[in-house]
């Protein structure tokens, strides 16, 4: 009966993307290429002095608190600056005004091994639910890792549920990075897990990194149900970093035309491509290589742009252009590197695609390239 239901559902997934028209494209077609500035919008720092900003989502509709254009932001570190340990979502809007749209604290409605610490797993949904990942530590520091949770919060910020632990055998562990495709009373999450192993092999790579994708269904009334969970890629490098926490697979972007999930393979250095991401029943492993190597250095968040480009940017702070699926090497840096590896996390397209938001962890910002 679950093989059946399964069928049902994505096969409507999949008609929904089928539907969607594909874009032409030429290796002149560039989306950024005319962006030559930065603009900081705002300081992502609450007042509990929450630091490490990683996710981005900017709201698709007003609902709620929710104001439709404003930017979410997820922070990863406390004030102490102790990985892991991070409890609130920011809501910025265009012009740099700030609020705070959740604290998360206390016992939550569900289980989350390990407790609170928000990853740059978010994503908002055009109901107004809002679904970001946690992977605690207590102390900052990947010796005390848990495997952590989805929480899913409502329009007004508040803690309704989580997602977690194993169904069908795709276990959340980790949880690290996440786009969405959102239909309305259905959306699928796809979601990457980095601590699969990671933790017991003490900063040794292992090739245990999974993408998994959940389906919800989303009611009226009434909180989302998990209606199933799959497995969709595997086999990704990760690692503990004493800086960086854990390395393993990050940006996630779906191409909505043709339903491949692009993937950030950050320690091989990779962009892999899961096809079928929507429908698929089983693995797909690391993916179809991209592109690897090259002008790559450590590729963190990702985003489809218009003309099906995908922007990412790298743990060296460039932004690379590359043109899917006739130009398979970044093109020169828009942006050159010249601070320290890993400040770019979060990434997200302005709604009339003209600039692109993306956070600075190093000085605790988001900026505006356009």
């Amino acid at each position: 009966m679950r093989k059946i239901v399964e069928f049902v559902v994505l096969a409507l997934f999949a008609l929904t993307i089928t539907l969607s028209p594909l874009s032409a494209q030429t290796a002149s077609d560039s989306f950024i290429g005319p962006f030559n500035k930065v603009d900081r919008i705002a300081s992502t720092v609450p007042r509990n002095g929450d630091v490490n900003p990683y996710g981005v989502a900017v709201v698709p509709r007003s609902e709620g608190n929710l104001i439709q254009g404003h930017i979410l932001v997820s922070n990863f570190n406390n004030s102490a600056n102790l990985q892991g340990t991070g409890t609130t979502i920011v809501e910025i809007g265009p012009g740099g005004a700030f609020k705070v749209f959740a604290k998360i604290k206390g016992a939550l409605p569900g289980a989350c091994p390990g407790g609170i610490g928000l990853t740059t797993a978010l994503a908002v949904l055009r109901t107004g639910w809002v679904i970001v990942g946690s992977l605690p530590t207590t102390d900052g520091t990947a010796a005390t890792a848990k495997a952590g949770c989805l929480i899913v919060l409502n329009k007004w910020g508040v803690v309704m549920e989580t997602l977690s632990g194993s169904m069908n055998g795709a276990a959340i562990n980790g949880p690290w990075d996440m786009t969405a495709l959102d239909l309305g009373p259905i959306a699928e999450l796809f979601v990457t897990n980095v601590l699969n192993g990671t933790v017991a092999a003490k900063g040794a790579v292992v090739h245990h990194g999974t993408v998994i994708r959940i389906v919800l269904s989303i009611p009226q009334t009434g909180k989302p149900k998990e209606v199933l969970r799959t497995v969709i890629g595997s086999g990704f490098a990760e690692r503990t970093d004493p800086n960086a926490l854990v390395i393993g697979p990050t940006g996630l972007a779906l191409n909505n035309s043709t339903g491949t999930l692009y993937v950030a393979d950050t320690l091989a250095n990779r962009i892999g491509a899961l096809l079928k991401a929507v429908s698929r029943f089983g693995s797909a492993g690391r993916g179809t290589t991209l592109s690897q190597g090259g002008a790559l250095n450590g590729p963190l968040g990702l985003a489809i742009a218009p003309k099906e480009t995908c922007l990412r940017p790298t743990a060296a702070m460039e932004i690379w252009l590359m043109l899917h699926p006739r130009v398979r090497s970044p093109s020169k840096p828009l942006i050159p590197a010249d601070r320290e590896r890993g400040r770019w996390f979060g990434l997200a397209l302005t709604p009339k695609d003209n600039g692109v938001y993306f956070v600075d962890d190093g000085d605790n910002t988001l900026d505006l390239l356009h």
